[in-house]
């Protein structure tokens, strides 16, 4: 496995690789590796001849009071999750490496004005900036994305659509705790006491799967899914919404395909969870 730190030797070494007739997969992450990352990295072993990892924490996708200086991080640890899973190359840049201008953005707009954006307003935009920037330096065949993140998700393939990326978006699961919580790099953030609260999530998801059906009225769910949430006293509720998985839009009846989505503070930590259901 190879790691390289600039653009032009990740160029080089991914273009010789065209050269072969060689298919790239490509995994964007900001480290600090878990499962859920692992999960990535494996489907795309299974479907290209080469696997390129990019581990890169990118500052334009966080707010001014957000977690930038405090995200975890351990590249060491990192390099040998990727390393035994049969990355090829890991793409670990320096924000001075990747951002010449950071006047110069990519903004889906639309799908970005609901669910976490309304609170994260320049979030997506930051994530399709940088997004883009790996897309054109790894040049991939295929990239891959969790379905936790599941209004990214819906970003980037409209980006994909939109700008005329020839590249394959692959969604991945959800991947999980024993207990029911979701995978997550900001899971290290809760001490014992936010680790077992932060399970309201997970049984708010698990109540939403259950009651669900064709025809009920999104508040009619939505309610009862709070309700799971409200009462672990630790939760504060960011949002639990259903949306159309396919514009983001919040929906008044369950009639189409939906995304039911939800972001919740444990103390001072904001864990996200989803479930997506088709009529």
């Amino acid at each position: 496995m190879q790691v390289t730190k600039t653009i032009p030797e990740t160029r080089e070494i991914i273009k010789a690789w065209k050269k072969e007739g060689l298919t790239v997969g490509l995994v964007p992450t900001m480290g600090f590796l878990h499962e859920g990352h692992g999960s990535l990295i494996k489907k795309c072993r299974e479907q290209n001849d080469k696997v390129v990892v990019s581990v890169f924490v990118n500052p334009t996708q966080f707010g001014p009071n957000e977690d930038l200086a405090a995200y975890p991080r351990d590249f060491e640890r990192d390099s040998a999750l990727c390393e035994s899973l049969g990355a090829d190359l890991i793409f670990h840049p320096e924000p001075e490496d990747m951002y010449d201008d950071p006047r110069a953005y990519v903004s889906i707009e639309g799908l970005s004005d609901h669910l976490c954006g309304r609170t994260r307003p320049i979030h997506f935009r930051g994530v399709c900036t940088v997004v883009s920037k790996l897309f054109h330096i790894a040049a991939p065949d295929r990239a891959y994305f969790g379905e936790k993140d599941a209004q990214q998700l819906a970003i980037i393939r409209k980006m994909v659509k939109d700008l005329n990326f020839d590249i394959e978006i692959v969604g991945c699961p959800i991947v999980r705790e024993a207990d029911g919580l979701a995978k997550s790099s900001r899971n290290t953030y809760l001490n014992p006491e936010e680790r077992q609260a932060a399970l309201c999530l997970s049984r708010s998801v698990a109540c939403g799967r259950e009651i669900i059906k064709t025809g009920m009225k999104a508040e009619e769910l939505l309610t009862e899914m709070k309700a799971v949430i409200e009462a672990e006293p630790m939760a504060k509720i960011d949002y639990v919404s259903a949306v159309d998985a396919l514009t983001m839009e919040p929906v008044e009846t369950i009639d189409r395909d939906v995304l039911v989505a939800m972001a919740v503070y444990i103390g001072k930590t904001r864990l996200i969870d989803n479930f997506s259901y088709q009529v």
